[in-house]
């Protein structure tokens, strides 16, 4: 079987190639940051209304973690378009970090949408290290697609759990690595490395889970999915909420 696959991801390099050279010269990334947000604006749409049940069920929850003031105080890591906006409650302080400055007009098209939120700012900075936020300043920290590219995800897993106040909330849902014995993790496998090179850092077969289950939260509710994506390779999903 790995030298099946050993195969395949060589035809699929080859197939690639101009890719890995532009890679190679260092251009694809600059590349890639300017087009994935354009492709982003697309992809959430469709993800949106295949998700939207689940995101409003994983989000139905998250006013009973505001604080004192009775303002919830959100800081989404890996914000990209914005496209969880219309899911948080009325009223709810967002904050948006995300390392490629490109999204901020997206972003901002997506606050004229949502009026019922009160937002901040945008932080340029990856969330393995978000210095520009206080210590135990935030009620929620919402990551949803992202722990696939991160490159470290224990690092962000403590920086979220810095960032929380006591009793604050994590909330993610996330794609993950098909079941090992699948067709679909097979092909996952295939195709990881073109993948990884073509979405921006995304990995196809990480398992996100078991970083959570390390990470130090007080609670742990987390759920494994079929989600019901067109695309059949990341609809295992993983989705819940942590808290500290």
């Amino acid at each position: 079987m790995e030298l099946t696959i050993f195969i395949l991801r060589l035809a699929i390099y080859i197939l690639t190639f101009p890719l890995y050279l532009l890679n190679f010269l260092g251009l694809w990334s600059w590349i890639c940051k300017k087009w994935f947000p354009y492709f982003l604006v697309r992809f959430t749409v469709i993800y949106n209304e295949q998700m939207a049940s689940k995101k409003r069920e994983l989000f139905s929850n998250l006013q009973e973690f505001a604080g004192p003031s009775g303002k919830l105080s959100l800081l989404e890591v890996g914000c990209g378009t914005g496209a969880n906006f219309k899911f948080y409650p009325p009223g709810c302080r967002v904050t948006c970090i995300d390392p490629n400055p490109n999204f901020e007009k997206f972003l901002i098209k997506s606050i004229a949408e949502n009026r019922h939120l009160q937002f901040e700012h945008f932080v340029v900075a990856a969330g393995e290290n978000m210095h520009q936020v206080a210590d135990g300043s935030v009620d929620v920290v919402v990551c949803t697609l992202v722990l696939c590219s991160v490159k470290n995800q224990e690092r962000i897993l403590r920086e979220v759990c810095r960032v929380l106040r006591p009793g604050g909330a994590f909330y993610f849902m996330e794609h993950v690595a098909a079941e090992r014995s699948t067709w679909n993790y097979f092909w996952q496998q295939v195709l990881d490395p073109a993948w990884h090179l073509l979405f921006d850092g995304c990995n196809l077969t990480r398992e996100s889970w078991k970083a959570l289950e390390r990470a130090s939260f007080s609670k742990l509710k987390l759920q494994h999915i079929q989600a019901p994506l067109s695309w059949e390779l990341v609809r295992p999903h993983i989705y819940g909420y942590a808290v500290k």
